[in-house]
């Protein structure tokens, strides 16, 4: 039997108004964290067995949200108790009233408080791009509490020009008036993606926006992340973070899209020679990011993260 629900299944439309697909035992809650400006509300979704000490925290990509991994957290849930989180600024969680809070430490900070509320000691942690950074983070602190890391097409060295391509269109998304414009949409900014399904689309786009009071659709996150995007980086002339990448010691394992143009190949493969001495899978056929929509995407972080126990 496969790992993975039939995808259809997983993709039939529920109630108006709800993404399709939305999984039956999935849970949803929030946790106020504590900001450099005040309190804020730092919403996320679970499945699995809330008693599992088994922890998997899922952290999204920079215009993302938690729910980009129903179909995974649905296909591990008999293992894992996963969760995961709507970032501050995006998903149903608060937007910031200062633009400039939107950054690492913040999103470091809320996490450890979400860990915090599961009572758990230890997590597994898989983050796409800005969640593998946050991951990153953390994994380098003594006493971090990630004991297996998947870094989903991020490393400590990311590419300017690809930080130029995304600055080009964050936070100008216009308003949609309906699904299909939306979709258009994110089928040209998400191009990188790679071959998806129709449905696969529909999918992306239901969870990647949100309906306007007066009609119509926006993606679901704040336009002012792109405020400390552009301070932090479109200004830069080199990010790197190796650091903090050759203080991790856990076990790590990244993940390539082999048409990436945010982690260089040269970049991935130095990966698994320094610091934890990462394993190295790449992705053909996708840029930036695996989205983990298809059981053999899946398969790879399943094989990953349950080879030991951490």
């Amino acid at each position: 039997m496969t790992i993975l629900r039939q995808f259809d299944e997983l993709l039939v439309s529920s109630r108006p108004g709800q993404p399709p697909g939305t999984p039956r035992a999935m849970r949803e809650s929030s946790v106020r964290c504590l900001g450099p400006h005040g309190l804020h509300r730092m919403a996320y979704t679970e499945w699995g067995d809330p008693a599992n000490p088994r922890v998997l925290l899922c952290v999204h990509g920079l215009t993302r949200n938690g729910r980009d991994f129903d179909v995974l957290a649905n296909a591990l849930a008999d293992d894992y108790r996963v969760v995961c989180p709507d970032i501050v600024g995006r998903g149903q969680s608060d937007r910031l009233p200062i633009p400039d809070d939107y950054a690492l430490p913040v999103y470091a900070n809320d996490v450890m408080t979400l860990i915090a509320r599961l009572g758990v000691d230890s997590v597994h942690w898989l983050g796409t791009s800005m969640g593998g950074l946050i991951g990153m983070l953390l994994s380098s602190l003594p006493g971090s509490p990630i004991t297996r890391l998947v870094l989903n097409d991020v490393g400590p060295a990311i590419a300017l020009e690809a930080l130029q391509r995304i600055g080009e269109y964050l936070g100008r998304a216009p308003d949609f008036a309906d699904l299909a414009e939306a979709e258009a949409y994110v089928r040209v900014v998400c191009a990188p993606f790679g071959d998806l399904t129709d449905a696969q689309w529909r999918y992306m786009t239901v969870v990647g926006t949100r309906p306007k009071p007066e009609g119509g659709y926006e993606m679901n996150y704040d336009r002012a992340i792109a405020v400390p995007y552009q301070k932090a980086f479109l200004e830069a002339k080199e990010i790197s973070l190796w650091p903090m990448y050759d203080a991790i010691r856990c076990p790590t394992l990244v993940l390539r899209g082999a048409q990436s143009d945010i982690l260089a190949h040269e970049t991935a493969a130095e990966m698994t020679t320094r610091g934890p001495k990462a394993k190295l899978v790449e992705v053909q056929g996708v840029g930036h990011a695996p989205m983990f929509l298809n059981e053999w995407q899946v398969r790879i972080v399943q094989d990953f993260l349950l080879a030991g126990e951490g």
